[in-house]
């Protein structure tokens, strides 16, 4: 169990909807301090809270945010991009590198990188934010790369156990925040997703399934890929 108190976070992706929550409900459930770090940090007018800048697909960026954040105990990799077309013989070139760069390679490199800080302290924690689409392959690239994301977490988590790392992985579907402002689907409210997310974290847990979409995607890894993709039917009908 890890509790938020007295924690010292650093939070991705924090200017976004999601990440905005996640420095917040930090400090409201006992962080010392949070470094809120994005490619062009914004002030926050609370001096608890750190603007750090940080670009998770450049190396030299990493290695600065590791020097100037050596107090970090809970890293959560919110940062993340996604696509404008669901195919991935639709997308771009650069749509591509910009996903593997953003949402797998990033996390697991800056992951990487503060591995030794982490393992040093005493109660230390890494959240990683996946999708359901890591069990639902229909977002083309991001699919994969969330897919990627997951694998290279059950990884960390089995390799940081014994330094007593908690790594938490989190699936949910749509989010209400301006990437998911084209869905017409149930969204889930950004404050809840955290407040998930930090719930599991102080209980212990390893994995989020933060909504009915991700129960049922998870679900869906033991059914016949026929049933997982009716599509494949109509296809060959």
């Amino acid at each position: 169990m890890s509790s938020l108190n007295g924690a010292v976070v650093l939070v991705t992706g924090a200017n976004g909807g999601i990440g905005t929550h996640f420095v917040h409900q930090a400090l409201a459930r006992g962080a010392s301090k949070v470094y809120a770090s994005a490619r062009t940090p914004r002030t926050w007018g609370d001096e608890r809270i750190v603007p750090l800048a940080l670009d998770v697909t450049d190396p030299v960026s990493i290695a600065a945010a590791v020097q100037a954040a050596p107090d970090v105990t809970v890293l959560i990799n919110n940062a993340g991009a996604s696509v404008s077309s669901a195919g991935i013989l639709t997308h771009t070139d650069e749509e591509i590198r910009a996903n593997v760069e953003t949402n797998f390679l990033g996390p697991l490199f800056l992951t990487r990188a503060f591995a030794p800080i982490l393992t040093a302290k005493s109660e230390s924690v890494i959240v990683d934010i996946h999708s359901a689409l890591s069990w639902y392959a229909v977002a083309g690239i991001y699919s994969a790369t969330k897919a990627a994301l997951w694998s290279a977490t059950n990884s960390l988590r089995l390799e940081l156990a014994p330094a007593g790392v908690q790594v938490v992985g989190v699936h949910v579907g749509y989010v209400d925040t301006a990437m998911a402002a084209h869905a017409t689907d149930p969204k889930t409210d950004p404050a809840d997703l955290v407040r998930i997310v930090f719930d599991a974290v102080e209980a212990g847990e390893f994995e989020v399934l933060a909504d009915q979409t991700s129960v049922q995607a998870k679900a869906g890894l033991s059914a016949p890929l026929e049933l997982v993709y009716p599509q494949l039917v109509n296809a060959n009908a």
